[in-house]
């Protein structure tokens, strides 16, 4: 949760106001669209402000694109520049004005060609409430003492109602959005490190690649010079992860298209691997002739997990790593080819730690799902001990603190307690810093995994918790238990006469 969370939520709670009728899906990209365009108006503005009072010294036009580009900023052209807008934010024309606003922007920035919104004229879209939202994120301030914190202000607004549109939107808001908890856990456990490659081939708003950044500027404390490649089917998606990343100063190639049938990096290898392929999909088709990608058998057409875990597994080099969610299907599945895969996966030392996670974390199913682990090397002994033919199994069903009726989150320290466990696993130091813990965590060997059939859900190695004894005898129990049914079922008896009452006075007779 971001320091700005209560800015955060009231502007949500405003803009929510404002959606009137429209459906979540549609709005999102009303109001995306907006605090993108006031991202990159205020950063225009600020460096227009510099150029303005420099001019004289350093020759420079602040009417210049080239200076623009030259700092990594988007130039705004005037008509498109947020305080010219706001002053329009009570005419019927500010829709038109919008979208034109919108077609200036991609003219003079051939990285956001095709990539904004520009349907704010269309007839359904009340002109007074879109007025209002504008007027509502003007209020969001660039600069706090010109340290630029309001970039990272706007920023975390953006992420923020990503993550509310996904709940807004229910099912499909999961096809965008990633929760956070999930995605910082991730990147916690890889822990990416700069000048790295980063790649995700389903990034969906792109909210991986915001958090491996974010986690090199606090740990490194700059920021991280990594580069980033994603690919996303869906064209909306595409273009909010391109706006997601535009809006965090964050290069990276984002193509669009199937991955799996049509791989637009596929030659790419890359240092980490961050995903959340869509669960269990049905309805793909399978590529049989990309026989590099399918070295451990070829996936059934049936379900595309191990197509995906193949597709990434392929995508790492040589010291590669690689943090996957999956449904937890996957980790005993035995239909069709998928149960002689993943032993082929195991047997070839790729699997390197299995996460249970705990249920109702994710917007759009309730399927329980897990997180894979996989290094393409586990002997490297430079930095980290050898870890041939062993699995870390983490069961973390337990974790996690309910945030909604129906949402859970990973807290921070949830967060640390799997991240840090995996580290003190992976280390040198591995005699001295890592312990098995009865109910949560267990380091395995390659014969355990064989003698469980391959099959990697946490249960299976993980010690049981051993259950304090509260000193009640089981008679006294017995008694206890006995005695609070009955009185329940008394209970019920006569809520069943009370509801016959009901229905009879109405007419109704059971």
């Amino acid at each position: 949760m971001s320091e700005n969370f209560e800015l955060e939520k009231t502007l949500w709670q405003a803009a929510d106001k404002l959606r009137n009728n429209m459906d979540a899906a549609e709005y999102k990209h009303v109001v995306l669209g907006l605090i993108f365009l006031k991202y990159i108006s205020d950063a225009f503005d600020e460096l227009h402000q510099k150029l303005e009072a420099t001019k004289h010294e350093t020759g420079a036009d602040p009417e210049d694109k080239d200076e623009y580009t030259a700092e990594r900023v988007f130039y705004v052209p005037p008509q498109a520049r947020w305080k010219w807008l706001q002053g329009r934010a009570k005419l019927p024309t500010i829709g038109k004005d919008i979208d034109e606003a919108m077609d200036s922007i991609e003219r003079d920035n051939a990285s956001l060609k095709g990539v904004l919104p520009k349907d704010y004229a269309r007839p359904a879209l009340d002109k007074q409430r879109l007025g209002e939202l504008i007027d509502l994120i003007g209020s969001i301030t660039l600069s706090k003492g010109g340290n630029g914190k309001g970039k990272d202000v706007l920023g975390f607004v953006f992420e923020y109602f990503l993550g509310q549109f996904a709940d807004a939107e229910g099912k499909k808001g999961g096809q965008f959005y990633t929760p956070a908890s999930i995605v910082k856990l991730l990147v916690a456990v890889l822990a990416p490190e700069p000048e790295k490659r980063v790649y995700d081939g389903c990034c969906g708003s792109g909210g991986m690649f915001v958090q491996s950044e974010k986690f090199i500027e606090l740990h490194e404390h700059r920021k991280g010079k990594i580069s980033i490649f994603g690919q996303e089917s869906n064209p909306t998606t595409h273009k909010l992860a391109k706006m997601n990343l535009a809006i965090r100063g964050i290069d990276a190639k984002i193509e669009l298209g199937d991955t799996l049938m049509n791989d637009k990096f596929p030659e790419l290898k890359v240092d980490y691997v961050i995903a959340n392929p869509p669960f269990n999909v049905s309805d793909y088709n399978i590529n049989k002739a990309e026989t590099h990608k399918w070295k451990y058998g070829i996936p059934p057409t049936g379900n595309a997990n191990y197509a995906w875990l193949q597709h990434f597994i392929s995508k790492l080099a040589p010291y590669g790593t690689a943090g996957i969610v999956l449904a937890n299907g996957s980790m005993s599945s035995e239909i069709s080819t998928e149960g002689e895969i993943r032993k082929a996966m195991i047997e070839a030392d790729l699997v390197d730690c299995m996460v249970s996670l705990p249920s109702q974390l994710f917007y759009n199913t309730q399927i329980p799902a897990c997180l894979w682990f996989l290094a393409r090397n586990k002997t490297e002994t430079t930095k980290f001990r050898n870890r041939t033919n062993e699995i870390l199994f983490i069961d973390a069903r337990e974790l996690g603190t309910m945030i909604s009726r129906k949402q859970k989150e990973l807290s921070d320290k949830d967060i640390a307690k799997i991240s840090d466990t995996y580290h003190k696993w992976r280390s040198k130091e591995f005699e001295t810093e890592y312990k098995d813990v009865a109910g949560f965590c267990k380091s395995a060997n390659i014969q355990e995994v064989r003698k469980n059939n391959y099959i990697l859900t946490p249960g299976r190695y993980i010690d049981f918790k051993e259950v304090a004894e509260d000193g009640v005898a089981f008679d006294e129990k017995m008694q206890q238990l006995t005695a609070t049914l009955k009185e329940q079922m008394q209970k019920a008896v006569s809520l069943d006469n009370e509801i016959k009452k009901n229905l009879e006075k109405i007419g109704y007779k059971l």
